[in-house]
C-alpha cells in the first residue's frame, strides 16, 4: 500500500502555517509558514508546495469559539478550503483547530526549553497539530469526500 501525502493548513489572514504528513505512518511535520499579502501570492506559494509534495488530500483547520460555535474566521477558513479544492482539484477536509496554536506553543516550548516567540514556527507547528488530530480521528481511513471531519480537541 502506498502512502498518501497530506498537506495541512492553519489558515490566517496574515499567515498560513503548513504541515505535511502521510497516512501510512500517520506522521505530521511542520513544513513552513506562508506570508502573503494577497490571494494570488498565497495560492502561487501553495501551488509550489502542491507541485513539490503532490498531496492526495488537504486538511484545513476550522476555527470556532471555545463552545464550538462558528465565528468570522470560520467563514474565511471555509472559503479558503473551497478555493484550495477548486484550484488544485484535491479533496479538502476541515478539522476543528481549537487551541491548536496553544498546543503548538507548548510542544515547541518543551522542545526548546523556553516559550517560543517565533510566530512562523508556531503557525507551522499548529498546522502539524491539526494534521495529527485528523489522523488521530481516523478520518483519513474513510472515503475522501469534502466534508468536515468531526474531530474534537
Amino acid at each position: 500500500m502506498n502512502a498518501r501525502i497530506f498537506l495541512a493548513f492553519d489558515f490566517g489572514e496574515k499567515r498560513i502555517g503548513v504541515a505535511v504528513g502521510n497516512d501510512l505512518a500517520e506522521s505530521a511535520n511542520a513544513l513552513t509558514t506562508l506570508v502573503a499579502s494577497n490571494d494570488d501570492d498565497r495560492f502561487n506559494a501553495i501551488g509550489h508546495l502542491v507541485k513539490d509534495w503532490q498531496p492526495a488530500v488537504f486538511v484545513v483547520g476550522y476555527p470556532s469559539h471555545p463552545d464550538g460555535t462558528p465565528h468570522e474566521m470560520s467563514v474565511r477558513a471555509e472559503r479558503f478550503a473551497r478555493q484550495l479544492e477548486g484550484r488544485f482539484r484535491t479533496p479538502v477536509k476541515l478539522v476543528d483547530e481549537r487551541y491548536s496554536s496553544s498546543e503548538a506553543e507548548l510542544k515547541l516550548a518543551r522542545e526548546r526549553g523556553r516559550k517560543p516567540k517565533d510566530k512562523l514556527a508556531i503557525d507551522a507547528e499548529a498546522a502539524a497539530t491539526i494534521l495529527r488530530r485528523f489522523f488521530d480521528s481516523g478520518a483519513h481511513k474513510l472515503p475522501m469526500v469534502n466534508t468536515k471531519a468531526s474531530v474534537n480537541s
